[in-house]
Order: C-alpha cells, then sequence, then structure tokens
C-alpha cells in the first residue's frame, strides 16, 4: 500500500531497489584501491610494492648465477679426467715420435742394402737387377708408374638415410670380383683407394667398412690398375667381372666409373716380412685355395665367404 499524503514518513526513492548499481557506477573502486591508484598517479609507491620488486630482481640474480656456476662445473672436466687425457696425449706423441724413428732408420737400411747390391753385382749383373726389380713390381713392394684403367664404384643413393641397407652398398665380394677380373686381365699392380695389393692381400668387411690389409675404407671406392687399357678393358668386359660391375650398376643403382687413364702412379708396400710354418707329418695338409686365372705368383684376392645380399651374384 503507497503512503498517505501529508503523513510524516519521507518519500521513497523510485530507484531504491537499485543503489546498488547505482553505488557500483559511482564508485567503481573502493577506499583502498582508490588510495593506492592516488599514491601511484602522485609518484609515490608504497614502500611493501618497492620491497617486493627489489626482493624478486635480487631472487632472479641469485638463480641466474647459481645456473651459471652448475654449466660452468657441468662443462669441466673433472681433474682425474683432464690428467688422463693428458697423459694419453702426451704417449700418443712419444710413440708417433719412435715409430717416425723407426721408420727413417727402414729407409736408411733400404738404401744401404739398394747400394750394396749394386756394388756386388757391378757392371755384369744387369740381368740379375732388372729380374730383382720385375720381383719386386710383382710383389707390390717397389711403386709403379704406367698407363692403365681406373675404376670408380660408388654406394648407391639411398631414400631413407636412417635406414642401411646393405645391398645398395658395395660390398668386400664385388671389389674382389673386381680385382681378380683385373688380374686376370692382365694387369701387373692394383692398388684400391691407394692400398697395394699384394699375393698375400685379403679384402674382407668389418661392419659397414670394407678392410684392405686391415686398412678400413670407405666409398668411393677408387680401383687402379696399372697394364694395358685397352687389353684390360676389353677382357674384363667378356668375363665376369664385367657382367657383374653390369649387375651392380642396373639392379642396384651402385655407380660404376671406368675409364683409361695414361697414367697412374701406385705406391708400393715397402719391405714385407716373410713367414714360414712347418706341418707335421701325420698331420692333413689342406689343398690350397685356387687363384684367380692369369693372377701373377697367386695374387688373386680372397675374402670373407658370408652372404652378400645380392641375387645370383
Amino acid at each position: 500500500m503507497s503512503p498517505r499524503h501529508g503523513s510524516g514518513e519521507a518519500p521513497r526513492s523510485p530507484d531504491a531497489s537499485m543503489t546498488l548499481l547505482n553505488e557500483f557506477y559511482r564508485r567503481p573502486l573502493d577506499a583502498g584501491y582508490a588510495e593506492a591508484a592516488a599514491r601511484r598517479a602522485a609518484g609515490s609507491e608504497p614502500r611493501r610494492t618497492r620491497r617486493s620488486t627489489a626482493g624478486l630482481v635480487a631472487l632472479a640474480v641469485g638463480l641466474g648465477l647459481g645456473a651459471t656456476a652448475a654449466t660452468l662445473a657441468l662443462r669441466q672436466p673433472a681433474s682425474s679426467v683432464l690428467e688422463a687425457r693428458a697423459l694419453l696425449e702426451s704417449q700418443i706423441e712419444q710413440r708417433s715420435a719412435e715409430a717416425d724413428a723407426i721408420q727413417a732408420d727402414i729407409t736408411t737400411m733400404t738404401d744401404e742394402i739398394a747400394t750394396l747390391q749394386e756394388d756386388l753385382l757391378g757392371d755384369e749383373g744387369q740381368p740379375v737387377r732388372d729380374q730383382i726389380d720385375a720381383d719386386a713390381v710383382q710383389a707390390g713392394v717397389m711403386p709403379v708408374t704406367g698407363s692403365g684403367l681406373r675404376l670408380v664404384l660408388t654406394d648407391a643413393p639411398s631414400d631413407d638415410p636412417d635406414v642401411v641397407d646393405p645391398s645398395l652398398r658395395v660390398q668386400d665380394v664385388d671389389l674382389q670380383v673386381v680385382v681378380n677380373g683385373l688380374w686376370a686381365a692382365g694387369a701387373e699392380a692394383i692398388a684400391v683407394n691407394g692400398q697395394r695389393l699384394t699375393a698375400t692381400t685379403a679384402i674382407r668387411s668389418a661392419g659397414d667398412a670394407v678392410l684392405v690389409d686391415l686398412v678400413p675404407l670407405n666409398s668411393p671406392y677408387t680401383v687402379e690398375a696399372v697394364g694395358d687399357p685397352v687389353g684390360m678393358q676389353t677382357e674384363v668386359a667378356r668375363a665376369s667381372a664385367g657382367q657383374h660391375l653390369a649387375t651392380l650398376r642396373t639392379n642396384w643403382g651402385i655407380g660404376v666409373q671406368l675409364t683409361s687413364q695414361s697414367k697412374l702412379e701406385l705406391p708400393g708396400t715397402g719391405l714385407v716380412t716373410m713367414y714360414a710354418a712347418r706341418v707335421p707329418a701325420e698331420s692333413v695338409v689342406p689343398a690350397p685355395s685356387p687363384s684367380a686365372e692369369g693372377a701373377p705368383d697367386g695374387a688373386g684376392v680372397t675374402g670373407s665367404a658370408g652372404p652378400t645380399g645380392r641375387d645370383g651374384t
């Protein structure tokens, strides 16, 4: 019921029910926030805020210094590791110096032996010297220079470098077939990646690497053969080695590049240590392994007999 006119009760405001909303619009900040805003506008920050900011800055600097010190401590090796490394380095330098000195002695003695041979044979021993030189070339002791063939075998490219496919790589059996084919074609001297092949050379595999006399080699494999380039190229193309190379290039995508060279320089192996063995009479002597046809003095190359991963090769 509305109040009667003329009564002592004060009239009610029309928006009395909206007092809370009206107060919110009139004063959006309470007294505490309003006072802080006024101080910030006047340029006088509260001491509590300044102290909090300074504390945070000091904490950040301390954490940064601690992280830097920890990183440096982790990167710096321990003193025992440094001492072991220094010891190994000194031993390596010492052994290298000893090896160089021994190699120098070997070179000096080799020159002395050659001089003594010249003095002993004299002018009448020229045929003997020629025979010695020929035998040294076949044995791989002396370096050889002449025309010949250069064959470069390169691993096939892989679509996924993280997946290793042995069939796309040049294997030890591939080099064996090629080298024996060159011997059979009339090669006088052969080297693979600078490693001279002799009658006792073995080409084997060890993991992803191919070993030539225990020296690891990697792709590309450069096979150099001194001899008649035209005749060797014709004979290799006719023999099984040429068919093997064609299979590598066609079926497996392995790079095969055969070129004729007017001058090749093959290194020598130096002096070769010969060993002798005796078999007891009661023991059974195994039959000697067949060497490549045409190879000088059994210069056919042997290797591992494991699976090659290539069908029909």
